[in-house]
């Protein structure tokens, strides 16, 4: 039996292994290396087709703090929900199989953790890798963005433009993970649902300048084959959360973007029945009849009593000017408007 005391909590770490047999040595490794040692890691096999389970076995053969099941159902939550019925721990943390962890992870997350206690989330920053070849530049811009979210603890300010907490990096205790929902709702992508449910219950997020995990870009990872995660802008994840927890119906909503996100936005948001102001800076545009909704100038926005404002453009440039002149006009992010791409 692991011995903890209230300064040394027990982090129970949930990992779903799927035929990640070429990558989970050095996973496994990372985590017997890390320089806090209290932990469990739970270890549920997804039905793998390869060396998977053997390796598991082995390792757990070499210590005592990995334990290993196998999953009765298949895929990813349903695996993620086997491997936290068994969890005996104070902490959770996520771990992804054919990742690696620095082995100062916990300690770092831990020792930030007990500063604040329950009702706190502590989530730091990422580094991609490859075995071979470059990592793609899309990994590399989600990854710098990642890090500065968490280097200004911003993540609630940011949560619709991308996933703010990845699966891997955060510490959260238990009974606020319950609180939460934990893994109950089978719905993709998990991370980013779990996100949105972090924010529904007022938890706090800390942010750490750190890296704390090394995250693996390969071809065949699920976020590149399986078809929830095929559009990954995830809108209709998003604006349910939106119109649930940030939308006032007595404020008029504004759509800012006319290109292919604005489209899709538009007619997503036809559904909830209400009138929007869709706006842009191209005059080729502004004028038009799209969907039944006239395009506008975005310089009727200060003429709006309050509104609120969605923003799908997605030029980084583009971006920056748009947030300047929101704040010119004296508008607060969080509060008076969200980008969403």
């Amino acid at each position: 039996m692991i011995q903890t005391t209230e300064s040394t909590p027990l982090v129970s770490i949930i990992m779903a292994v799927k035929d990640t047999a070429p990558f989970l040595p050095a996973c496994l490794n990372s985590i017997l290396a890390q320089s806090y040692p209290h932990w469990e890691l739970i270890a549920v096999n997804d039905h793998s087709s390869d060396g998977t389970s053997e390796i598991l076995k082995d390792y757990a053969k070499k210590d005592q703090r990995i334990r290993v099941f196998n999953s009765k159902r298949h895929k990813l939550i349903p695996t993620l929900k086997e491997g936290y019925k068994e969890c005996r721990g104070t902490l959770i943390n996520r771990m992804d199989s054919d990742d690696k962890m620095p082995h100062y992870k916990l300690e770092l997350l831990v020792n930030e953790w007990q500063k604040y206690g329950k009702g706190t989330i502590i989530a730091g920053g990422t580094e991609h890798f490859v075995d071979e070849g470059e990592v793609g530049d899309g990994f590399r811009r989600y990854e710098r963005w990642l890090n500065d979210v968490a280097k200004r603890s911003v993540h609630y300010e940011e949560i619709y433009q991308e996933c703010v907490i990845p699966s891997h990096c955060w510490i959260i205790h238990k009974e606020d993970f319950d609180r939460a929902g934990a893994f109950e709702p089978e719905v993709y992508p998990e991370d980013y649902d779990l996100c949105f449910r972090f924010y529904r219950e007022g938890l706090k997020v800390v942010g750490i300048d750190s890296v704390l995990h090394y995250w693996r870009d390969r071809s065949n990872r699920i976020s590149r084959t399986w078809e929830e995660y095929k559009d990954n802008r995830y809108f209709d994840l998003k604006i349910r959360y939106f119109y649930e927890m940030d939308r006032n119906s007595q404020r008029p909503l504004v759509l800012w973007g006319a290109g292919r996100n604005g489209k899709d936005m538009a007619k997503l948001l036809k559904k909830y029945k209400e009138e929007i102001h869709w706006v842009c800076d191209n005059p080729n545009k502004i004028g038009r009849d799209v969907y039944g909704i006239k395009m506008e100038d975005f310089n009727i926005i200060p003429d709006l009593e309050n509104p609120q404002i969605i923003i799908v453009v997605t030029s980084p440039e583009a971006k920056i000017k748009i947030r300047e002149q929101l704040k010119m006009w004296g508008k607060q992010p969080k509060e008076d408007f969200w980008f969403f791409a």
